[in-house]
């Protein structure tokens, strides 16, 4: 009959001692003869006793085997936080994050670790003790560890099946029976890695005393490149290898093997090993100072580029000034647009896009502009440069080699002349509210092209000084001359022909002379407001060669009477705060195309019957702020607006707005008629007199 298979557990734990421990075997006496009953019975309650012996003593074991369990548990934990931590420095060092002097520490660190790690694995011997019912021994084991050992693993355990085998005639042992139960427990310090291939190693351990075979039946959990669990059972405490079973191929890194004392002829083997390992050991750290050595080299390659980079001037000259998607921080861009007005900038600022159209620096403390600077930029259409600080000094050569400047505003600043270096391509030149006294031919022979001029509010005429004849002849395509608000006492003579706008208002100017232009002008619009001119002044000639003129304003002169010999292609003219205070019947007989009259704060007292009959196309009338004291007689009736307030008017004659053959009239196109601030006494008026308007609405008393 085959003695029963029992089951053996191998618990890891870091203890160096093999520990083989015994079951209780008790046997069952059957066959007792009756002298015997007595010493039977003794016999009996003495395995009783180490029957309940044996049951205490499992219960300590299985005790014990929990609290090396718990052990186990901290220990790994332990490990895990350790090698997440150094996981994480190397993955900073693999990225290059950290200096020199720090990989240095840590590679000598993890020298010193293994080290130790290596000496206290080479100087551990285990211990294995085996007890069985017949005897007890002790083996004291060497092992033996590779120069690397995976530091961060957890222990499996092993499980081990022994089971009885008969041996072949050939064993050395000739007497079969029953061998008695045993547990063993192989506990090592070795750590495996929790992620491995379980592999199956069978190994057969030969009792040369109960001449059985033992099967054990390992499962281990490893990343080892090479595995040997060296067995040895004698009868006289050497063990002789029956098997050894390498592990698999995914194994990794070897754990340590214990073997227990050799014979003689196994000496070869052991120093051989130790040669293997040795030789391991000094590759293992000659690729280990490669390794440093090219981390180091890395290390010092950072450390230059950050010395080299430190030490580098930071000069404005490169990417992304002047590109196209780089704006100033100043500034604020859209698109071609560059905004930098209202910032107190003292200088243009740097970096601006080269491909900008509009550039606009208005409202700032710019005293000087920076020399070839603005030649740069071959896009640039509008410059506005107004309310600085800007001088002649500061702004000479500035402008030149602009290649598609058109138009340039530097209104506000202190510019006493016109500057002479101005691109050919300018069509609109803006000096107004400078200190600008003299014009010269240089400044405007560079841009024949100027469509626009505007040099209102400087000092153009002070001290009698007059602007020279002819000075502007060179702009042939000028369209609009503003000289409003200056100190002139005449107009300039000889300006081109092809002016249509003409803003003099603001000056001391007392008459126009005939020569103002040679030949027939374009000449549209006259602005003489706010001037000195008399009616003497006006003379027959002074606007014989402006027949294309439209619009005339003659406001705020000194005027007392409507001039007459105007341009019969006026549209509109305001004759507004002079001193006229009376309207003859022929006053605006040569004027048939005018659409707007303006007589309003004059002094007419007195207005001819028919006086205004003569504009058949007059649309609007203001003669507000007079000293009427009726509303004039037949007005035009397709006049649509009518402005009589502020005066003293007290009556509204029946053929003031409804006149015709008999009492039948057309119906007026009258809109708008105010009477506001009069004298007018609503109980006394006439009905009649509106019997052509379209309501009593048009008629504004209040």
């Amino acid at each position: 009959m085959k003695p029963p298979m029992l089951l053996f557990w191998i618990f890891a734990v870091p203890v160096h001692t093999f520990v083989l421990q015994p079951s209780v075997n008790v046997t069952v006496l059957q066959n007792v003869s009756v002298e015997g009953d007595l010493w039977a019975e003794r016999r009996l309650d003495q395995l009783m006793e180490a029957l309940n012996t044996g049951k205490e003593k499992r219960s300590e074991e299985k005790a014990t085997v929990q609290g090396v369990d718990e052990e186990t548990d901290t220990v790994h934990s332990k490990r895990t936080e350790e090698h997440d931590i150094r996981k994480t420095e190397s993955e900073k060092q693999t990225r290059g994050h950290t200096e020199s002097d720090v990989i240095k520490k840590e590679v000598k660190e993890k020298e010193d670790q293994q080290g130790q790690n290596l000496s206290d694995a080479f100087s551990t011997k285990p211990v294995l003790t085996a007890w069985n019912s017949t005897y007890l021994q002790e083996v004291e084991g060497e092992e033996h560890l590779p120069p690397t050992v995976n530091q961060y693993t957890t222990s499996p355990a092993l499980h081990l099946l022994k089971e009885s085998v008969t041996l072949p005639p050939s064993s050395p042992s000739t007497s079969q029976r029953q061998a008695t139960a045993e547990t063993l427990s192989i506990i090592t310090n070795n750590a495996l890695p929790s992620k491995t291939t379980v592999e199956t190693t069978i190994h057969h351990i030969v009792n040369t005393s109960t001449a059985e075979a033992t099967t054990l039946l390992v499962n281990e959990s490893s990343t080892i490149d090479d595995l040997r669990v060296e067995l040895h059972v004698t009868n006289g405490s050497k063990l002789h290898l029956v098997e050894e079973v390498r592990a698999g191929p995914t194994a990794k890194a070897p754990p340590g093997t214990f073997m227990a004392k050799l014979p003689k002829k196994a000496a070869g083997a052991k120093l051989k090993d130790n040669t293997t390992l040795k030789a391991k050991k000094k590759k293992a750290n000659k690729g280990k100072v490669k390794k440093t050595t090219k981390v180091l080299k890395k290390a010092k390659k950072v450390k230059k580029f950050k010395r080299e980079r430190k030490l580098k001037p930071t000069t404005p000259s490169y990417f992304p000034y002047f590109e196209d998607h780089y704006c100033p921080s100043e500034c604020s861009c859209y698109g071609r647009v560059v905004q930098c007005s209202d910032k107190y900038l003292g200088k243009i600022p740097y970096g601006i896009p080269y491909n900008s159209r509009y550039v606009l620096l208005m409202n700032n403390h710019i005293d000087s502009i920076q020399l070839n600077l603005l030649s740069e930029y071959d896009s640039m259409e509008f410059l506005v440069l107004s309310n600085n600080r800007l001088t002649d000094a500061s702004i000479e050569g500035a402008f030149e080699g602009i290649q598609s400047l058109k138009r340039l505003y530097v209104e506000r600043n202190l510019l006493r002349s016109i500057p002479t270096d101005l691109p050919v391509t300018l069509e609109e030149l803006r000096l107004d509210g400078n200190q600008i006294s003299v014009m010269s031919d240089e400044a405007f022979g560079r841009c024949p092209g100027l469509l626009i001029l505007s040099l209102s509010n400087n000092s153009l005429g002070n001290k009698s000084s007059t602007i020279p004849p002819g000075v502007l002849l060179p702009l042939g395509k000028l369209r609009t001359l503003t000289l409003s608000y200056n100190q002139l006492s005449s107009v300039p003579l000889q300006l081109p022909l092809s002016l249509q706008e003409l803003y003099l208002r603001g000056n001391r100017i007392q008459s126009l002379q005939g020569d103002m232009f040679w030949g027939v002008a374009e000449l549209q619009v006259l602005d003489l407001s706010a001037n000195r001119l008399t009616n003497k002044g006006l003379g027959k000639a002074a606007l014989l060669n402006a027949s294309n003129l439209e619009s005339l304003n003659l406001e705020g002169n000194s005027l007392k009477q409507v001039p007459h010999n105007l341009p019969g292609t006026i549209k509109t003219l305001n004759l507004e705060g002079n001193f006229i205070s009376s309207i003859t019947k022929d006053a605006f007989i040569s004027m048939p195309q005018l659409e707007h009259l303006g007589l309003a704060r004059n002094k007419i007292t007195k207005v001819a019957l028919g006086a205004f009959r003569v504009l058949p196309l007059l649309h609007q009338l203001d003669m507000s702020h007079n000293a009427l004291q009726q509303v004039p007689r037949q007005l035009p009736l397709w006049l649509h607006s009518a402005t009589f307030a502020n005066n003293k008017i007290h009556a509204i004659p029946r053929d003031a707005f409804c006149w015709g053959r008999g009492n039948e009239s057309p119906l007026s196109r009258l809109v708008k008629v105010h009477l506001e601030y009069n004298m007018i006494d609503l109980g006394h008026l006439d009905t009649l007199a509106f019997r052509c308007l379209r309501g009593f609405q048009v008629v504004q008393f209040y």
